[in-house]
């Protein structure tokens, strides 16, 4: 996979490539007259050529407000201001080597950073630039290869994204489509945002572990063999740890001298020594912690006292922009508990290092934005085409015409999912498509919308790693050339198809027990 996938031309080129191979199919499907009835709206879909003059001129005039409305671009360079004063005061170093001296780099390092990843979700799509780059790092400090940090936290983060300790937006998104499509059965069926919320935090947990056994029974040595250690750019991972004068303003004195691979370079005391904090960056990490704990409290205070210009419509809380749009409370914490850490310690000595400190994390998104504007491009032509929706109304009408036993049926439901997901890489998109055929299709046979719901979750996810159409799989291809600069899509598949088989697999097993012991899905709610 690695060998052919490497043949594979350039991510940017890769997507020239399927932006013409849509345009191509958008021909073939109209003249064939490919065509399907939305059940949600009763509309008919029809595949639409884009080899005309009215889609020729609007490749030209709406080519900028595709690369600038694509939404993952603005999400990322939000959370980056952010982020990247938290990373260049020292903050972000310091407080991961707060976190992983206290873990000696085995098995229990991979697990807390794959449930973080999980939980993840519950910063949206951010949760991909933050935590990528921190797996890697804490990698990195205890002697271990980066690029298996990274790709722990990128599983984590987009195969396990349905599942979460705590309750989040995808929890409400999906319940509201649900209720839409079983009001076609009964009208007064409502599906709480809570309905899943027991076997999602079990699955949290679940999935961790299975990302922590593929990772340390197979992913680790797949690296060791496949990866020369003078391949591996272990100061791109490196902690940004601030020193005195110069250093300090300048937003760190340098990374400590890189280890190699398996930690061979470093004793465990040389580690524990590099790990360490100094007095001063310990004050640094309380003053941050305290920035913090100020952000979310009048975070929790706008979004949780009755009448607050914050809450959402009808003084709702789940609707509040707070959640709904949590990249830019998430971006304001980040700045916050950076700004206080580096005034602490002294590697922010004035308001122009703030700024300052972003540049340099913009800086280091040019190569992504440079493959955006061809991901925003194919996506664009993929919607104006149909091909999308038709695909996914064929594949949820093919199974609504099967006669298959529950268990059976469950399995056939999760692989469509997960083989559409390939293709439509949006989780509410594609589930607003396929709600109205299944959702009512499995009530009349006694199975509940919120069965099918978590059906629909279990498919989705995991294979969100291995799709190029995800623009987060070329993030991840970012980072990956980071600290290893020799990678290429080969490279990324070959180190997440065993998470996303494992996951796929491991998550529906686990489904499989849980509907045969009869456990409620959520308060109230029978999976039986």
């Amino acid at each position: 996979m690695e060998r052919i996938g490497n043949r594979l031309p350039n991510p940017f080129w890769l997507f020239v490539i399927l932006a013409l191979a849509v345009i191509a199919s958008s021909w073939a499907g109209a003249t064939a007259g490919m065509s399907a009835t939305d059940p949600a709206s009763g509309e008919e879909i029809r595949v639409e050529s884009l080899l005309t003059a009215e889609y020729a001129s609007r490749m030209i005039t709406d080519a900028v407000e595709n690369f600038t409305s694509f939404a993952p671009l603005g999400l990322i360079l939000v959370c980056m201001l952010g982020v990247a004063v938290a990373e260049y005061s020292g903050f972000i170093g310091a407080a991961i080597r707060a976190a992983v001296g206290r873990i000696h780099g085995g098995w229990q390092l991979t697990f807390a950073i794959a449930l973080a990843g999980v939980t993840g979700s519950v910063a949206s799509d951010a949760v991909y630039v933050i935590l990528i780059p921190l797996g890697a790092a804490a990698f990195r400090s205890v002697g271990r290869n980066p690029v298996v940090g990274a790709m722990v936290a990128f599983a984590a983060s987009s195969a396990g994204f349905n599942s979460s300790l705590v309750l989040n937006i995808t929890d409400v998104l999906l319940a509201g489509i649900s209720t839409s499509a079983a009001g076609f059965v009964d009208p007064d069926y409502v599906v709480s945002p809570l309905s899943n919320y027991f076997f999602s935090m079990a699955s949290a947990i679940v999935l961790s572990i299975i990302i922590t056994v593929v990772t340390e029974l197979f992913v680790t040595a797949h690296a060791a063999r496949t990866m020369h250690d003078d391949e591996i750019n272990y100061e791109a991972a490196a902690f940004t740890k601030p020193g005195n004068g110069e250093d300090a303003a300048a937003g760190g004195g340098g990374a400590p001298e890189a280890p190699r691979a398996g930690g061979d370079s470093a004793s465990a005391e040389e580690l524990a020594e590099e790990l360490a904090l100094d007095p001063v960056e310990r004050r640094g990490l309380v003053a941050g912690a305290l920035a913090g704990a100020a952000v979310l409290a009048a975070w929790s205070a706008a979004l949780f006292i009755p009448g607050s210009p914050l809450r959402g419509a009808g003084d709702g809380i789940l609707n509040s922009p707070l959640l709904t749009d949590i990249v830019v409370p998430i971006a304001i914490l980040f700045a916050a508990v950076g700004i206080a850490y580096g005034m602490r310690v002294g590697s922010i000595r004035g308001s122009a290092d703030v700024p300052a400190f972003m540049e340099r994390g913009m800086g280091t998104l040019t190569t992504m934005l440079v493959l955006f504007f061809a991901v925003a491009q194919f996506t664009a032509y993929f919607d104006w085409s149909n091909l999308g929706r038709w695909t996914a109304i064929r594949g949820a009408e093919l199974l609504t015409r099967a006669d298959l036993p529950p268990l059976v049926l469950f399995a056939a439901l999760v692989l469509m999912v997960a083989a559409l997901n390939l293709f439509i890489t949006s989780g509410s998109a594609q589930w607003a498509l396929m709600a109205p055929v299944v959702v009512p299709m499995l009530m009349y046979v006694g199975i509940a919308p919120e069965v099918t719901q978590m059906l629909f979750r279990i498919g989705d996810s995991p294979t969100n790693i291995i799709t190029p159409m995800s623009p987060y799989f070329a993030l991840a291809l970012t980072f990956l050339q980071k600290y290893r600069p020799a990678s290429g899509v080969g490279t990324l598949m070959s180190l997440t198809i065993p998470y996303s088989l494992a996951m796929l697999i491991g998550w529906f097993a686990f489904f499989v027990c849980w509907y045969l012991l009869g456990i409620d899905l959520g308060p109230g709610v029978a999976v039986r």
